[in-house]
C-alpha cells in the first residue's frame, strides 16, 4: 500500500474511533442506556384477559419511556412460569409480579429487588364465590370454609398467589384438603376464567383476586345472579415491581432508583393517575423482602418453592 493511502487510511480510522468516544457521556445514565442497551424490557404475569394486560402495560411503557429518557417495551408471556423463566434469563428486566412468583424469581435471580407494590399489596385479598344455587351461605371466618367441601372447585392459576396459593392456604387452616372438593381441582388460569366458570355453572365454587372481582362486579361483567362472593380472605401482602440486580449496570448508575422514584411519584400527575386506575390503586408505595416472608414459608409448605 502506497504511503499516501497508509496516511488516509489511519487518520480515517482515528476519527472513527473519536466519533465513537463521544457518542454518548459516561457521565450521563440516559446517554449511556440509549448507547448501550437501547430498550428497558417489562412484563407482569398474565393474570387476566390479555388485552386488559396490553392496554395497562403499554401505557407504563409509554409513561416509563417519557420520563426515564429510555425507550420501554411491554412484552407479554404465556403463562406465570414463563414470567419467572424470561427475568431469569434477562428476557424481562422489571416484571409485576405476584408474591409468589415475586419469591420464585428472587430465587432464582439473587439480588432482584422489589421496589414499589400498589397501595392496596400491602393489605391484599382473595375471595371465594359460589354459583348461586349451591346453597351456600355467607361464610363469616376462615373455619367456615369447611361449608365448601364436596363442591366441584377451580383456583386459578397454579402459581397464582391470590387465585391459589393463599386460598389453600386458608383452606387447609379450615382443614379442607383439595381432594376433599368434587372431582378433580380445576385451574382456570387466570382471574377473569375463574370468575367466568363458577357463573356458568362450570364450577360451583372458585377464588380469585379480591381486586380484579371487585373491578368486574363494578363495571357489570359479572352475573351476581348467577355467582357471587361468599368469603373474603384475611389479608397478606401480594403483588410487587421487582427489578433485576443488573439494571444500573445496563442502564447507568442510579437507574434502579430513578425508576423506583418514578413509580413512587406517579400519582402526581394525571398521566399517572390514569395508570394507576388501570391497577385498581391509588398509588405505589415502597415495599421489601420481608414483607413476602409469609407468601415464601406457604409456598415451600406446598412445594411449590424449592
Amino acid at each position: 500500500m502506497k504511503r499516501e493511502s497508509m496516511h488516509r487510511l489511519l487518520v480515517f480510522v482515528a476519527i472513527a474511533l473519536l466519533a465513537s468516544s463521544c457518542a454518548s457521556s459516561p457521565g450521563d445514565p440516559r446517554g449511556d442506556a440509549a448507547s448501550r442497551e437501547g430498550t428497558l424490557i417489562i412484563g407482569a404475569i398474565p393474570d387476566q384477559d390479555p388485552q386488559e394486560l396490553q392496554r395497562t402495560y403499554g401505557e407504563v411503557s409509554e409513561y416509563l419511556s417519557d420520563r426515564l429518557g429510555v425507550p420501554v417495551r411491554y412484552v407479554p408471556v404465556t403463562d406465570y412460569t414463563a414470567s419467572v423463566t424470561a427475568f431469569r434469563q434477562g428476557g424481562l428486566q422489571l416484571v409485576f409480579f405476584g408474591g409468589l412468583t415475586g419469591v420464585q424469581a428472587r430465587a432464582q435471580v439473587p439480588g432482584a429487588l422489589p421496589i414499589a407494590q400498589r397501595d392496596i399489596d400491602a393489605s391484599f385479598r382473595s375471595v371465594f364465590v359460589a354459583g348461586t344455587d349451591t346453597g351456600i351461605d355467607q361464610i363469616d371466618d376462615v373455619s367456615g370454609l369447611r361449608a365448601l367441601a364436596g363442591h366441584s372447585f377451580t383456583f386459578g392459576s397454579e402459581t397464582s398467589t391470590s387465585g391459589r396459593l393463599m386460598p389453600q392456604h386458608f383452606l387447609s387452616e379450615a382443614g379442607v384438603e383439595p381432594g376433599q372438593f368434587s372431582g378433580n381441582v380445576g385451574y382456570s388460569g387466570s382471574h377473569d376464567a375463574t370468575a367466568k366458570l363458577v357463573e356458568a355453572g362450570s364450577y360451583q365454587v372458585g377464588t380469585l383476586n379480591a381486586a380484579v372481582w371487585d373491578e368486574r362486579v363494578r363495571a357489570g361483567e359479572i352475573d351476581t345472579d348467577k355467582v357471587r362472593e361468599v368469603f373474603r380472605t384475611p389479608p397478606y401482602h401480594d403483588y410487587h415491581w421487582l427489578a433485576r440486580p443488573d439494571l444500573d449496570e445496563r442502564f447507568g448508575t442510579g437507574f434502579t432508583q430513578r425508576v423506583t422514584e418514578t413509580l413512587l411519584g406517579m400519582d402526581g400527575d394525571e398521566a399517572g393517575r390514569q395508570i394507576l386506575d388501570l391497577f385498581q390503586a391509588n398509588r405505589f408505595i415502597p415495599t421489601e423482602a420481608a414483607n413476602y416472608t409469609q407468601i415464601e414459608s406457604v409456598a415451600r409448605a406446598l412445594g411449590l418453592l424449592n
